[in-house]
């Protein structure tokens, strides 16, 4: 999920920006210390967008850059255990396939895309079903439902699973035929 937090650190600008305006270099220091990294509390730390409000700075005798406390605004993005998102499939590998979404390359295990039984197909770089035939290719739109989250420091070394095995996941193809198969069902 993505939202807007206000936060207040104390920044360090260091003497080669002091030619700057007061409110770009601390903007900059503040990307360069927080954008792509993972707070435990917000979740991955998409960009810091504005500074709010920045106090007197002090100088540190022997540093000879000047700290500043800063109140900032930043966009995040903190994915949550059983929340449905969507995305593109930007990776297939035999034993699955990776899903972008925001920030963050998640996993749907080959178990986790459909009951059936899904094979790898390493000419055409996709997954399908033995029974169904349904294909899953990089580029393919999917809705899926978070199954584990483990963030760690960066977004590299973090891990979220994802499930479309539920009704109303996965391939938006598959999604729209299991609607159709439904009302035919319904008018019966």
């Amino acid at each position: 999920m993505y939202q807007m937090i206000t936060a207040k650190d104390s920044v360090r600008i260091p003497p080669k920006y002091f030619d700057r305006p007061l409110e770009e270099s601390a903007k900059k220091a503040l990307q360069d210390k927080y954008e792509s990294r993972i707070d435990s509390e917000h979740g991955v730390i998409i960009s810091v967008t504005e500074c709010k409000e920045i106090k007197d700075g002090k100088i540190i005798q022997g540093d000879g850059s000047a700290h500043y406390n800063v109140t900032f605004e930043a966009l995040t993005f903190n994915p949550k255990l059983h929340e449905v998102v969507r995305g593109e499939v930007n990776e297939i590998v035999d034993f699955g396939a990776f899903v972008r979404f925001g920030p963050i390359d998640a996993l749907a295990h080959v178990s986790q895309i459909t009951d059936d039984y899904m094979t790898y197909n390493q000419k055409t770089e996709s997954l399908a079903g033995r029974e169904t035939n349904r294909s899953l290719k990089e580029n393919d739109e999917v809705r899926a439902r978070i199954i584990a989250v483990s963030l760690k420091n960066n977004v590299n070394e973090s891990k979220v699973n994802l499930t479309m095995k539920q009704p109303g996941l996965g391939k938006e193809e598959w999604i729209k035929e299991e609607n159709k198969k439904k009302k035919q069902g319904d008018k019966k």
